[in-house]
């Protein structure tokens, strides 16, 4: 058990748990607002990437061990962290699948803002992702409902595919390629 207080210490997991707690909960508290619970999903998700990559990399790939499950943990429980939060401090902000969709595919743009750019600006994909939703008006084209898929409504067939591609794409490559400085 050392080993994940050691790991949770390293990727300064409990400062972004702090981060993530406050801005959820003060970004859930509108009740029905689907734009600002996919807004506070970003930003606790974006939170929480920090700690996908290493201050040190060389050390890192100089391990014994294999990284690639300890990210994949790593996303996986935050994802379940802030999901969590999110429907425990706001639960009619919206519907559960909602929530559940924001999270993963955002989620996944932070894995994936943390192979590209590195873990220290991971947040800058789900974070500006969400945020242009926030401004840009969301139209009903196919290609419109792909863009604006945080704050799409739940059975959006677009915005739930969206999410997953997001998701997955980002947690296969986001945890088997070592993130950049």
């Amino acid at each position: 058990m050392r080993w994940a207080v050691l790991y949770a210490r390293s990727r300064e997991v409990p400062a972004s748990a702090a981060v993530v707690v406050v801005a959820v909960t003060l970004l859930g508290l509108p009740e029905g607002d689907l734009r600002l619970s996919a807004f506070a999903a970003a930003v606790g998700v974006a939170a929480l990437a920090l700690g996908l990559g290493a201050h040190d990399v060389a050390l890192d790939r100089g391990a014994a061990f294999g990284w690639p499950p300890r990210r994949a943990a790593h996303l996986l429980l935050g994802g379940l962290f802030v999901g969590g939060l999110l429907l425990t401090v706001g639960p009619d902000v919206t519907d559960h699948a909602v929530v559940w969709r924001n999270v993963a595919g955002l989620g996944g743009l932070a894995a994936l803002g943390a192979l590209l750019f590195g873990s220290r600006t991971a947040w800058a994909l789900p974070v500006t992702w969400t945020g242009a939703t926030l401004v840009v008006p969301s139209g009903d084209l196919w290609f419109e409902e792909l863009l604006s898929w945080p704050v799409q409504p739940a059975g959006t067939t677009s915005a739930t595919t969206t999410a997953l591609v997001l998701g997955v794409t980002g947690l296969l490559a986001g945890t088997a390629r070592t993130t950049r400085r």
